[in-house]
C-alpha cells in the first residue's frame, strides 16, 4: 500500500495515464468511498457516512424501476433493508426501511424508554438522542424558568439521563436548545434518513435529510434493530423560481402552502422543494419551511443539497460532511425529469407576506388582507403579546433580521407596545446572539430572552396577563396555533407568520397593521415607514457553542441503575396490554363521538400535562378533555351509557373499564393531526378503549394506533358518521377473516332496536394485524424473540 500512494502521490504523464490501474490494484474500493468510509456522521458518532451504501442500493432500486427517482425518493429507497426484493409502489406498498439515526425530545423520550426497557435489549442498535426541551416552562426569563425546571423536573432528567447512560443514548441537558435545531447544529446531513418523536422533526430536511415524526413504539423498533415501516409516500413536488425580497421570508413559503393544500393535503406525502428559486433561501431559511410542513400532515419534507447548505455545515464545523457531500451530489439532488404526483409552482418575486389563523395553521391571510379579514370575522385587533423564536424561527438570521427592525424601531423612540418574548433555539443561537449584541437589541426594545427550549409554542407558559375565556389575539413565529395551543385558553386567537411580522406587529400593536405600506409615528410625532429586514445568513465571526451541555453514553453501560419508584407520580413501569381473545368486537360502547376538528392536543392535552408523561395512568387523566361531544357541544362532559348520568370523558372510561365495558370512538375528517404523542394512542388503550372509527386519520397518530393493539377504522361512505348516535352499540364483525384490503363489517345497534349495516376501511397490513392480535406491537416483539 505505501508504495501505492508513492505512485499516486508521483509527478508525469505516466502516473496519470495508469491511474484507474493503480486504484484498482491497490484499492478495494475507491479513494471517494475510502474518505466517505472515514467521515463520521458526525463530531458525537463513530459510525461513518452511509454514502457508499446508499449508492450500491440506489443502482439497484433504479436498475429495477427504469425511471428518474426524486430526491425523496432516492434517499428513502437507498435505506431499504432489502432494496432487491421490496415492492415499491407509491402511496401503497409498505417499505421495509433502516434509518441512520434516532432522536427524542424529553416528552416522549419518557415513553419511548419505558417501551424500549421493557423489551430487555441492553443497547440501542443504531446512533440515538434524548434532548431535554419540552418540561421548561416559560415564566419570567430564561435562568430563572431553566433553574426551576431542573428542580421540578429532576426525577424525570434522572431517569431520562441513568437510560440513556445504560442503553447508549446520547444525553442533551435542559438549556441545551429545542431538538430540532440540535439536530440541525450536530447531526443532520444530506441524505440522511432519521426518525424523531416529534412531529417536527421533518426541520432536518433543510439540510438535505428525509427526517421524519414517528410515536416512541416506531423509535423502539429501530433502536431494537427491526426494520422500520413507512407506507411508500407520494411525492409531492414545489417548484420555486424568483427570488424572496422585502419582507417575504421563507417562513412565508410554507404559509403560502398550507393554504394551498390544507392541514391534511399533504397526508401520506413528501413534499419535494425544487427549482432555481431553492438557491435563494438560506439552509435554515429550508429548515422552517421543512418544520411547518408537519402541519400540513406531510410524511417530511425536503430541500435538495446546494451551496447554502455547503455553507451551513461548514459554519457549524462540518467541513469533512460538505466536502464529502459535494462528491455524492448525484445521491443528494432529484434527477431532471423526476415525476411527482403533485406539482405546485410558487414565484417568489411576488410572494406576499403571510399571516395564517386563527386556531388553524392553514387560513391563510396574506397580509395585505388581513386587517379586513380580521374586522369581518370579528377577530381583536389589539394584539396582547408577541412570540418570536421556537423550533420553526430560531436562527440566527431570523434574530438577526428582528433585531434589524428593532434599531429602526428604537432610533424613532419606540420599542414594543406590548409583551415581546424571545426564544433561542438552541444554546449555540443564545450565546452567539448575547456575543453579536442582537440579544441587547431585542432586551432594549422591551423583549424578554427565554429558555432555549419550547416554552409558549407547546403550551408551557405561565401566562398572566388574561383570564381563562377572555377573548385575545397573540401573534407567534410558531408553527401550529390550535385552540388553546399556546396558553390553554380557548378563547385566544393565536396567528403564526415570519418573525420579522410579528416584530412589526408588536410595534404597532394591531394585527390591521401592514409594515409593506403604513406608516408608525415616532417619538417626535413625525411619522416614518419600516425598512425591509436585513440581517447576514451566518455570524461572520462563526457560531459560539456556549456552554456544554451533552453527555455522552459510556462504552459500557450495563452497571449503571436506572430507578422508578413504584410510588412516583411521574413515572411508571409499563404493564403489556391483553391480548385480543380472537372474537369479534360486540356491543362497544361509544365513550365519545367527536365532533369536528380533534387533533393530538385534544385527544391528549399538553402544557401542564406533560409533566405526566411518564406516567401512563396519572396522564390518562387528560384523555378527550378538550374535544367536543357531537351529542351536546360541550367540552368534556359525555353520558355515562349504563348510568345515565353526565361526567367527565376520562372518568368515565375509567368507569367503564372497572365494570368490563368494551368502547370505541367515533370522531371526524384528519382525526388525530398534529403532534406526534403517542399517548394519544396510548392512553384510549389503557383506558379499555378496542377501536377508532372516523371519517379519516392523521399519519402518525393511525401508525401509533395500530402500535398499541387499537383498530383504526374508516368509514367506507363518510356519510355514515352521521348514522351513529352516542348511546348506540357498535360491533365490529369477522375479525378472525382480518386481511389487508378488507373491509370490516360494522352493525350499529341503535337504542329503539334497529340497526344498521355499514363498511369499515382499514390499512392494515399482514404485521399490523399481528399487532392487533399480540396486544401491541411490543408484545408481539417479544413473541417473535422468544420464538412464537
Amino acid at each position: 500500500m505505501a508504495h501505492c500512494m508513492r505512485v499516486l502521490h508521483g509527478q508525469g504523464s505516466r502516473t496519470r495515464v495508469v491511474l484507474s490501474e493503480i486504484q484498482q490494484r491497490c484499492f478495494s474500493v475507491s479513494p471517494l468511498t475510502a474518505a466517505a468510509a472515514q467521515v463520521a456522521m458526525s463530531k458525537f458518532d463513530k459510525v461513518p457516512l452511509p454514502y457508499e451504501k446508499l449508492t450500491k442500493n440506489l443502482e439497484v432500486v433504479k436498475k429495477r424501476l427504469g425511471r428518474e427517482l426524486t430526491l425523496s425518493e432516492k434517499i428513502l429507497y437507498s435505506h431499504l433493508d432489502d432494496p432487491k426484493g421490496q415492492e415499491i409502489e407509491r402511496g401503497a406498498s409498505y417499505l421495509r426501511l433502516r434509518p441512520d439515526r434516532v432522536a427524542m425530545q424529553d416528552a416522549t423520550a419518557q415513553m419511548a424508554m419505558l417501551q424500549f426497557i421493557s423489551s430487555g435489549l441492553p443497547r440501542v442498535a443504531v446512533p440515538s438522542t434524548i434532548h431535554c426541551d419540552h418540561l421548561i416552562e416559560a415564566q419570567v426569563g430564561g435562568e430563572k424558568d431553566l433553574a426551576r425546571a431542573k428542580d421540578l423536573n429532576k426525577e424525570v432528567y434522572k431517569f431520562l439521563e441513568t437510560a440513556g447512560a445504560k442503553y447508549g443514548v446520547g444525553f442533551w441537558k435542559p438549556g441545551s436548545g429545542i431538538i430540532h435545531q440540535i439536530i440541525l447544529e450536530n447531526y443532520a446531513f444530506p441524505g440522511l434518513l432519521m426518525i424523531g418523536t416529534d412531529s417536527h422533526t421533518p426541520n432536518g430536511g433543510g439540510l438535505g435529510g428525509l427526517c421524519i415524526g414517528v410515536g416512541g413504539a416506531d423509535a423502539v423498533d429501530v433502536m431494537a434493530n427491526i426494520p422500520w415501516e413507512l407506507k411508500c409516500p407520494k411525492v409531492i413536488g414545489v417548484k420555486l423560481t424568483g427570488k424572496l425580497t422585502g419582507w417575504t421570508s421563507p417562513k412565508d413559503v410554507i404559509l403560502k402552502v398550507a393554504g394551498i393544500l390544507t392541514v391534511k393535503g399533504g397526508t401520506g406525502a413528501i413534499v419535494e422543494y425544487h427549482g432555481p428559486g431553492v438557491d435563494h433561501i438560506s439552509c435554515t431559511g429550508m429548515a422552517t419551511i421543512c418544520n411547518m410542513g408537519a402541519e400540513i400532515g406531510a410524511t417530511t419534507s425536503v430541500f435538495p443539497y446546494n451551496s447554502r447548505m455547503e455553507a451551513y455545515l461548514k459554519s457549524t464545523g462540518r467541513h469533512d460532511i460538505a466536502a464529502t457531500a459535494n462528491s455524492y451530489k448525484h445521491l443528494l439532488t432529484p434527477d431532471n425529469k423526476a415525476p411527482y404526483d403533485q406539482l405546485i409552482e410558487i414565484d417568489l418575486s411576488t410572494l406576499e407576506p403571510h399571516v395564517n389563523g386563527p386556531f388553524t395553521p392553514d387560513l391563510a391571510n396574506p397580509i395585505s388582507k388581513l386587517g379586513e379579514a380580521a374586522k369581518k370575522n370579528d377577530w381583536p385587533v389589539d394584539i396582547r403579546v408577541g412570540l418570536i423564536g421556537s423550533c420553526t424561527n430560531s436562527s440566527y438570521e431570523d434574530m438577526g433580521r428582528c433585531a434589524s427592525i428593532v434599531k429602526e424601531a428604537i432610533s424613532h423612540g419606540l420599542k414594543s407596545k406590548i409583551p415581546f418574548n424571545v426564544t433561542p433555539g438552541s444554546e449555540q443561537v443564545r450565546a452567539t446572539i448575547e456575543r453579536d449584541g442582537i440579544a441587547k437589541t431585542l432586551r432594549d426594545f422591551g423583549g424578554t430572552v427565554l429558555a432555549n427550549a419550547c416554552g409558549p409554542c407547546i403550551g408551557q407558559w405561565d401566562r398572566k396577563d388574561v383570564k381563562k375565556g377572555e377573548k385575545n389575539t397573540i401573534v407567534t413565529s410558531y408553527n401550529r396555533n390550535f385552540t388553546g395551543r399556546n396558553d390553554a385558553n380557548p378563547a385566544t386567537h393565536c396567528f403564526v407568520t415570519s418573525p420579522e411580522l410579528v416584530t412589526a406587529l408588536s410595534i404597532a400593536g394591531r394585527l390591521d397593521f401592514n409594515p409593506l405600506k403604513d406608516e408608525l409615528t415616532g417619538a417626535d410625532g413625525k411619522k416614518f415607514k419600516l425598512s425591509d429586514p436585513f440581517a447576514d445568513e451566518l455570524p461572520s465571526k462563526g457560531f459560539d457553542p456556549g456552554q456544554d451541555t451533552y453527555e455522552h453514553p459510556p462504552a459500557d453501560g450495563s452497571k449503571v441503575k436506572v430507578d422508578v419508584s413504584p410510588t412516583s407520580d411521574r413515572l411508571q413501569l409499563l404493564e403489556p396490554f391483553d391480548k385480543w381473545d380472537g372474537k369479534d368486537l360486540t356491543d362497544l360502547t361509544i365513550l365519545i363521538k367527536v365532533k369536528g376538528k380533534c387533533t393530538t392536543d385534544h385527544i391528549s392535552a399538553a402544557g401542564p400535562w406533560l409533566k405526566y408523561r411518564g406516567h401512563l395512568d396519572n396522564i390518562s387523566n387528560n384523555m378527550f378533555i378538550t374535544a367536543t361531544n357531537a351529542e351536546n357541544g360541550e367540552l368534556n362532559k359525555v353520558r355515562n351509557q349504563v348510568t345515565g348520568e353526565y361526567g367527565p370523558v376520562p372518568a368515565t372510561a375509567r368507569a367503564y373499564k372497572a365494570a368490563g365495558v368494551r368502547w370505541c370512538v367515533v370522531g371526524d375528517e384528519n382525526y388525530g393531526e398534529g403532534s406526534s404523542r403517542e399517548h394519544a394512542a396510548l392512553e384510549p388503550r389503557h383506558l379499555g378503549g378496542r377501536a377508532i372509527i372516523v371519517k379519516s386519520f392523521a399519519r402518525i397518530h393511525e401508525t401509533n394506533l395500530k402500535k398499541q393493539g387499537m383498530l383504526p377504522l374508516t368509514f367506507a361512505n363518510a356519510a355514515d358518521y352521521d348514522k351513529i348516535k352516542p348511546d348506540d352499540k357498535i360491533s365490529l364483525l369477522g375479525l378472525n377473516s382480518l386481511a389487508p384490503g378488507k373491509p370490516v363489517d360494522c352493525e350499529i345497534k341503535h337504542k329503539d332496536g334497529s340497526t344498521d349495516r355499514i363498511k369499515l376501511n382499514h390499512s392494515l397490513n399482514d404485521q399490523q394485524i399481528n399487532w392487533f392480535k399480540a396486544g401491541s406491537a411490543l408484545n408481539r416483539m417479544k413473541e417473535i424473540a422468544s420464538g412464537k
